[in-house]
C-alpha cells in the first residue's frame, strides 16, 4: 500500500474553528533551518527540534481538521524545511548544493513515521483494554479445555460459547478490574488483562479454537474477542477544540506514579469530546492545607494546582481513554487533573 506525499504547501485553512492563534508558535533554541527524516523518529520528536510546544505541529504545517485526523505520512530520507516567518514547515528536497525543491513522494506505508514511539503503545493499540457491559456480555467464553486441563499455552485446544460469524482470530483475556471513576465512583469500563491470541479451526456451539500466542496461561472461564487489525499511529499532535476536564485514574502495570513514555488511562473519553491526537496539560493536585493562625483560629485552604507535563491521546473508548506522558518535570500520580493546553 501506498501513500502519495504532497510536499511544500499544505492546505491553508485555519486549525481551529473558534479564530486564528493569538499568537505564533515558538522555535525552539537553536531550531535547524531544515532536518532530514531518519528512521526511528517519531512526528513529535520531529517537531520537538523545531518548536517549544511539539504539539502545536497543526499550526506550523497549516492543516485543516481533516489532514489532522488523516494526515499526509512523512517518510525517512525526506527534508523539513523551516520557514522562519511564520513560522512554517514544509517538505522538499535537496537539489544540488543549495536549492530546495518540492516533491511528490510515493512510499510503503508501513515506513511511514509515527507520531509517538510504537514500541511504547503498541501492544495497547491491538490488544482488548477496556470492556463495557455490553460487549462483556457479548464476548466469546471458554467453556472447556482439551483433557480437562486447568490451563493453556500456544498449540493446546480450547472450546468456547458465542464465537460467531466469519471471523478466525480471536484474542483472549480476562477482566482485571473495574474502572471507578474517582469523583462520581461511577464504573467506567472493565480493564481487561491480554492473555493471548486463539484461532477458529472448527466453527460450532462450541466452536474449537487452538491458541496461537500467549502471555499468560489460558483456562476456563476466561474470555475471547474478535482481533483487531494492527495500524501506525499517524495522527497529527493537537488540542482540543474545547475545554476538556479529566483525572488520571490508572496507570499501566499497577504502579501509583510514573513518568515520560508511560501509559495511563483518563476517566473521560469520546463522549466527552476526546479524540486520538489530543494533547492535554497535566496538573498535580497539590492537595488543601489547614492554617492556624497565633490565635488559634483556623482556615482551610485548596492548593492551586500545578501544570508539570503533557500527554498525548493514542486510544480512547465512550468513557476512558489511554495517552502517553510526553513531557514532564516530576512524577504522574493518580488523581493528576488534565486539561485542554
Amino acid at each position: 500500500m501506498t501513500r502519495i506525499i504532497f510536499s511544500l504547501l499544505f492546505s491553508v485553512a485555519t486549525l481551529l474553528s473558534s479564530g486564528a492563534i493569538a499568537a505564533p508558535a515558538a522555535l525552539a533554541d537553536n531550531a535547524p533551518d531544515s532536518y532530514t527524516v531518519v528512521r526511528g523518529d517519531t512526528l513529535w520528536g520531529i517537531s520537538g527540534r523545531f518548536l517549544k510546544e511539539p504539539w502545536r505541529w497543526p499550526e506550523v504545517w497549516r492543516l485543516n481538521r481533516e489532514q489532522i485526523r488523516n494526515p499526509h505520512l512523512i517518510y525517512p530520507g525526506q527534508i523539513i524545511v523551516l520557514d522562519r516567518s511564520g513560522p512554517y514547515l514544509t517538505i522538499g528536497r535537496r537539489v544540488g548544493e543549495q536549492k530546495l525543491q518540492p516533491q511528490v513522494y510515493n512510499e510503503p506505508l508501513e515506513t511511514a513515521i509515527a507520531t509517538i514511539p510504537m514500541q511504547a503503545i503498541e501492544p495497547f493499540l491491538t490488544k482488548p483494554l477496556v470492556i463495557d457491559e455490553a460487549r462483556l456480555a457479548q464476548a466469546g467464553t471458554i467453556v472447556a479445555t482439551e483433557t480437562s486441563r486447568v490451563y493453556m499455552g500456544p498449540g493446546d485446544t480450547i472450546f468456547a460459547k458465542n464465537i460467531k460469524g466469519e471471523q478466525k482470530v480471536w484474542q483472549v483475556f480476562r477482566p482485571a478490574k473495574p474502572l471507578v471513576d474517582p469523583q462520581t465512583h461511577e464504573v467506567l469500563g472493565y480493564e481487561a488483562a491480554f492473555l493471548g491470541t486463539a484461532r477458529v479451526t472448527e466453527p460450532g456451539t462450541p466452536a474449537t479454537l487452538e491458541i496461537v500466542e500467549s502471555v499468560e496461561e489460558v483456562g476456563t472461564g476466561d474470555r475471547l474477542i474478535e482481533a483487531g487489525a494492527p495500524e501506525v499511529f499517524s495522527y497529527v499532535p493537537h488540542a482540543p477544540d474545547k475545554a476538556v476536564e479529566g483525572r488520571l485514574i490508572g496507570i499501566y502495570r499497577g504502579v501509583t506514579e510514573t513518568g515520560r513514555n508511560s501509559v495511563v488511562t483518563l476517566n473521560i473519553g469520546s463522549r466527552d469530546g476526546l479524540e486520538r491526537g489530543h494533547v492535554l496539560a497535566l496538573h498535580r493536585n497539590r492537595g488543601a492545607v489547614v492554617y492556624k493562625d497565633d490565635e488559634g483560629n483556623k482556615e482551610s485552604f485548596v492548593l492551586p494546582e500545578k501544570r508539570f507535563g503533557l500527554a498525548m491521546v493514542f486510544r480512547v473508548f465512550d468513557r476512558v481513554a489511554y495517552a502517553l506522558v510526553m513531557d514532564t518535570d516530576g512524577p504522574a500520580t493518580i488523581g493528576d487533573s488534565v486539561r485542554k493546553p
